[in-house]
């Protein structure tokens, strides 16, 4: 049996709700939000290790020119190649790196940071050549006296492994 007061409710059912388009950035919004990025990056950097590095000039403009291929400077050691995007192919942004350290000869070892929309700097993700990782790991072991330092390595063997 039905009560009277259920056939006079009329319920509609709930809408579905409306598709989220992603933004669509132009040109000159991208190069901005990464110029952001590069910016953000090395103040992060900077409140980190109390280093001074900024953004390099013209960074981000396609061109190895005055910044010296790098996005950041005054990371000793680090070429430092910042993306500011959701999708990132890391080995063609580490090749890009590479490209740029071989055109200016830099010394530097070459790291990717990548940070996505909504995510903190500190969660930004840095990638690198697993022998220029060792090298550093290396480094931090002596510091800390979990390894004691090793006789001359030979040419062949520059990590002395």
């Amino acid at each position: 049996m039905t009560l009277a007061k259920d056939k006079d409710v009329k319920t509609k059912p709930p809408k579905p709700p409306k598709p989220v388009r992603p933004k669509r950035t132009n040109g000159r919004g991208m190069k901005a939000k990464g110029d952001d990025y590069e910016r953000e990056l090395a103040a992060y950097i900077n409140e980190a290790t109390g280093l001074s590095s900024g953004r390099a000039p013209l960074s981000g403009g396609g061109k190895v020119g005055l910044s010296g291929g790098a996005d950041l400077l005054g990371t000793p050691g680090l070429f430092v190649e910042a993306k500011r995007v959701e999708r990132l192919s890391f080995h063609e942004a580490m090749r890009q790196a590479e490209m740029n350290i071989k055109k200016t000869q830099s010394p530097e070892a070459p790291i990717v940071v990548n940070r996505r929309n909504r995510e903190s700097t500190g969660d930004s993700l840095v990638v690198m050549r697993l022998d220029s990782f060792l090298e550093i790991y290396r480094s931090h072991l002596l510091t800390n006296g979990y390894v004691r330092q090793r006789p001359v390595q030979s040419p062949d063997d520059p990590l002395g492994v």
